[in-house]
């Protein structure tokens, strides 16, 4: 079968060995797969981020950074057949989406990151029967592919320390800041504060909700904190609260993951704040401790999701709670693959771009 193969750091069309599902798997065909973040960062610095996961005590199945891999994380797909001992639950034919780990005998692949099974750029998957999802309510499949990336949104949430009457300023509306955006809405949190540079992702950024959307070029979104009744300063949070008044948590979301912000917002943002760091920097930062101290700042770093998050968001999904019209931008094929990761490095270009390799 056919499959875009990561080899020496170029992405390659080719052929990769048919798969055949073992005990307990499923073998799928790739409707739909979402190109990620982390996908356009891995194409050339692969060796250094699976050297920060394993610093990190990430569990190692042995995967080889340098050796073959199929990427793809972000995916819906339909059941072709199904492993010995199946007790086929769901038949051949239906879609879904699933949590990208795939378990086997010797333990379990992280799909898009592994060298013995493929992710979503190939024409099949084999994915965990027990894990994967029934798409619900006709979901359209484009849809049902931005599970996973808005998943991710639902985890940073459900870790900030939000009250109802909480701000929350999201920095960065790429995928991830998007996503955090659609998990606060779901949740009926507000105002939500949304910065970026790019006009697309600001408009994309309103569409899912965001109260108030900053080009941080024209007006540094920390100037709204105040108006919203969120006074930055430790003194003047003092003076509030013995005229009986209330402070809310202020959040704030870092969805950048680029040198230098986390130090920005430490500086920026109110007194006893929580930043949730939910972009990934891959590059040693700096940051000034004292100043985090003295303002009695609070960092959350968080990654992923829960099983049972991936679960809510699809069923958020197809009730319309997230609605995700628009958000995906373009659709390629196999052979488009890598004209689509130099596309998606100009923010204006697109939002999010999905592989279909069966297409």
């Amino acid at each position: 079968m056919k499959a875009v193969i990561r080899r020496d750091k170029r992405l390659v069309c080719d052929e990769i060995a048919d798969l055949t599902p073992g005990a307990g798997q499923v073998l799928v065909k790739t409707l739909a797969c979402g190109i990620c973040g982390s996908d356009l960062h891995a194409l050339h610095h692969m060796e250094h981020m699976i050297d920060l996961s394993r610093r990190a005590g990430a569990p190692d199945n042995g995967f080889d950074p340098a050796a073959d891999t199929v990427f793809g994380h972000e995916f819906c797909a339909e059941i072709l057949d199904h492993g010995p001992g199946s007790p086929k639950t769901l038949k051949a034919g239906t879609r879904v989406v699933s949590v990208p780990v795939t378990l086997h005998g010797a333990g379990m692949e992280a799909l898009g990151f592994s060298n013995r099974l493929p992710g979503g750029f190939a024409e099949q998957m084999l994915l965990t029967e027990a894990m994967v999802l029934e798409v619900p309510n006709g979901l359209p499949t484009d849809k049902a592919a931005l599970t996973e990336p808005f998943a991710v949104g639902a985890h940073a949430v459900a870790k900030a320390k939000l009250e109802p009457k909480s701000v929350s300023l999201v920095v960065g509306c790429g995928p991830v800041g998007l996503a955090v955006i659609a998990g606060l809405k779901a949740k009926g949190h507000g105002p939500i504060i949304a910065a970026d540079f790019s006009p697309r992702r600001r408009a994309a950024a309103e569409k899912l909700g965001a109260d108030i959307v900053v080009d941080p070029a024209v007006e540094n979104p920390h100037e709204r904190w105040e108006t919203l009744g969120v006074p930055r300063s430790r003194a003047a949070q003092s003076m509030m609260r013995m005229m009986g008044n209330t402070i809310a948590q202020p959040v704030v979301f870092e969805c950048v993951g680029s040198p230098g912000v986390l130090q920005s917002l430490i500086e920026a943002a109110p007194a006893g704040a929580q930043i949730v760091v939910a972009g990934v920097c891959m590059e040693t930062d700096k940051i000034e401790p004292s100043i985090a101290i003295t303002k009695e700042i609070e960092l959350t770093f968080v990654f992923g999701y829960t099983p049972d998050e991936f679960a809510l968001t699809l069923r958020q999904l197809a009730e319309g709670i997230i609605d995700v019209d628009g958000l995906v931008t373009g659709s390629v094929g196999l052979g488009g693959v890598a004209g689509a990761f130099k596309a998606l490095g100009d923010p204006e270009a697109h939002v999010k771009i999905l592989v279909k390799p069966n297409g």
